[in-house]
């Protein structure tokens, strides 16, 4: 097949390619909270912290109270409870004159305290204090201190404490905005000189730090452009082996400013998953382009270079971003939005959006929303029902904590903290393609019935036969996903005249089908000329469009994602593509006859999930009367 070379033109940047980000099993927590966490009054939650059985909130709030209790306690800043029924710790009592930011547990046991306060139990202690976790004692032997500005984050690995914030002086020596201290005796450690500085507008910080579980890198961001005088606009990664250094990693998606003036910065919050291959930037600002504002954005650990992209981008829409926590396979977000997938949306649903109220939680692989959806609404008459910041998500032993600025989550009274606990939770697997060979191609033609044809997944075909499959009507591209058949159907009840069903496939059966989503319409699926799903996206043609197009899918919840992109492809005329399918890496398709006239061809071209060389494809069979290969229903499934 003789076809002229294909360039793709992209509307939106092509994601770092998603070869090796295969499908995982993400362990979500409940979206109910639990009932047996306090509720603090005035001010917000920052920061969480659990030693044993105990757990340690922080945060700016004047008053708590035990759930279900029917007066207040006096508990300014910091405040301990027991987390298997929610009772305050009465002996726990220390004094501070200032909101607590961060908490964190060096090896000792004792609990490191960082915020914005000057004295502690009657004693200076600027910034950063260690105390005694059954009293709130002051830990004498730690000398550690901000001399300069808040801690706004603490992070402990073995014995290294690192810190974060607004200072510029730490025990008495030049730190800017980073440091790293002896975790047990708030010793600076002289060999980490990380210097961040130079504001976009307004005060110089570092608002979001964490450091992967080996304690070989770090990655901050915050309000800076500048870090050991090289350019770091917002964000730098820093690799801690030996002598700290600051990586070669830069990203130009947070150097242009966003559409509102009242964020001097805009990436707001970092996390690293579990095993430290890759950490998500959170942000807020209004809409620009070009730039990450009001995003949720994955970037590759071990990546280096310049003007990297994120692996994959999520946009709420013109909403604020403020907290993310990567944990079990899964991207918990938090803030002020109301969308998630929602690029096409400026301060409304735009096509595509899902509706999450301000709790979210994403698949790894594509940046999709699962099906999880707490939302920030339930507070009671006369409390606060919906405020501008969540400060934190925080993965403690028994789930997901959150803390923020108001009083309902989940629909129920909360005030300004939750836990949403694993118990209750549910795990959503890991799907995919089917993987294995040999197995059939299917293959459309006459409503009601498929044509099944054995093959090896290489080269050879096997004699092919009629199924009956009633289920099946008004068919046009099909893909199997696991033990699913996903397929687009002429559907005059639906806005755009057709949608994208879902039925159960084993046997080699296809089952009743249902709507896949609500929000799944909008991209008319009847124009798309064959289909198949690979490593949480759904690639196709379209009618009359010589281009390999991309879309992200989640199978949990069975959403599209909004934005759609091209492969860079050649050597292969797209618009005579009918059906596509994907077999052990390779895109088997049918080609429609030149003119319409005679049977279709069956191809395959080797597929590596960034580009397509129509150079390398092969004729797998010239098709016939009774095996017409020209049709966009062709799928492979393994029965």
């Amino acid at each position: 097949m003789s076809v002229p070379a294909l360039v793709a033109t992209l509307l939106v940047a092509t994601p770092v390619a998603a070869a090796g980000l295969t499908p995982v099993a993400s362990t979500l927590t409940s979206a109910n909270p639990a009932d047996t966490t306090p509720h603090a009054q005035n001010g917000d939650v920052k920061a969480f912290a659990e030693i044993g059985n105990t757990v340690y909130v922080g945060g700016s709030f004047t008053s708590v109270k035990s759930p279900g209790a029917a007066s207040w306690t006096a508990r300014n800043y910091l405040f301990a409870y027991d987390r298997a029924t929610g009772a305050l710790k009465t002996d726990f009592t220390p004094v501070l004159d200032g909101a607590v930011h961060a908490l964190a547990v060096n090896p000792d046991g004792k609990l490191i305290v960082g915020g914005a306060f000057k004295n502690v139990n009657g004693v200076a202690r600027l910034n950063l204090v260690a105390l005694d976790p059954a009293t709130g004692a002051t830990v004498g032997s730690f000398v550690g201190r901000s001399d300069g500005g808040l801690v706004r984050r603490t992070i402990v690995r073995g014995n290294q404490l690192y810190i974060a914030g607004a200072f510029h002086w730490v025990n008495g020596t030049y730190h800017s905005l980073l440091a790293r201290l002896n975790a047990t005796s708030g010793a600076i450690d002289a060999t980490f000189q990380i210097d961040a500085a130079v504001a976009r507008t307004s005060s110089e910080l570092v608002w979001g730090l964490d450091v992967t579980p080996d304690n070989s890198t770090l990655v901050a961001v915050g309000n800076f452009t500048e870090v050991n005088g090289l350019p770091r606009n917002q964000v730098v990664l820093v690799e801690l082996a030996g002598t700290p250094t600051v990586a070669d990693w830069s990203t130009q998606r947070y150097v242009h400013p966003c559409s509102s003036s009242a964020f001097p910065f805009y990436a707001r919050d970092v996390d690293f998953s579990d095993d430290g291959s890759y950490f998500v930037i959170v942000a807020d600002g209004g809409l620009a382009s070009g730039a990450y504002c009001d995003s949720i954005a994955r970037f590759e650990t071990a990546s280096r270079g310049s003007a990297i992209d994120g692996t994959w981008v999520n946009f709420t829409g013109h909403d604020s971003v403020t907290s993310v926590e990567v944990a079990d396979n899964t991207v918990y977000v938090a803030g002020h939005f109301r969308w998630l997938n929602n690029a096409n949306g400026n301060d409304k649903a735009g096509p595509g959006a899902i509706d999450r109220y301000g709790y979210g939680a994403l698949d790894p692989i594509n940046g999709m929303p699962l099906a999880w959806n707490p939302g920030r609404g339930g507070a009671p008459s006369g409390t606060t029902n919906w405020g501008p910041v969540v400060w934190e998500l925080w993965r403690g032993s028994t789930g997901v904590y959150a803390g923020y600025d108001n009083d309902g989550t989940g629909g129920e009274y909360h005030g300004r903290m939750a836990l949403f606990p694993l118990a209750g939770g549910r795990v959503a697997p890991a799907v995919n393609a089917p993987q294995t060979t040999p197995g059939f191609l299917y293959l459309g033609g006459t409503s009601g019935q498929l044509t099944r044809v054995p093959f090896d997944g290489a080269s050879t075909l096997g004699t092919a036969t009629v199924v009956s499959q009633p289920n099946l009507t008004s068919v046009g591209a099909a893909f199997a996903l696991h033990n699913k058949l996903y397929w687009s159907k002429t559907d005059p009840a639906a806005p755009s005249g057709s949608s994208l069903q879902v039925s159960m496939f084993t046997g080699g059966t296809v089952g009743a089908p249902w709507l896949s989503s609500g929000y799944n319409s909008w991209f008319t699926p009847a124009t798309m000329t064959g289909a198949f799903y690979l490593d949480g996206r759904m690639y196709y043609t379209r009618s009359g469009q010589n281009k390999l197009f991309f879309r992200y899918l989640e199978p949990d919840g069975s959403t599209i994602g909004c934005t759609e992109f091209t492969i860079p492809s050649q050597g292969v005329d797209w618009t005579r593509v009918r059906g596509l399918t994907w077999v052990g890496g390779k895109i088997v398709y049918g080609v429609r006859p030149l003119l319409g006239l005679g049977s279709g061809s069956l191809w395959a071209v080797p597929f590596d999930e960034t580009a397509v060389d129509g150079a390398a494809a092969v004729q797998l069979s010239a098709g016939s009367t009774d095996t017409d290969w020209s049709s966009s229903t062709l799928f492979y499934a393994t029965s």
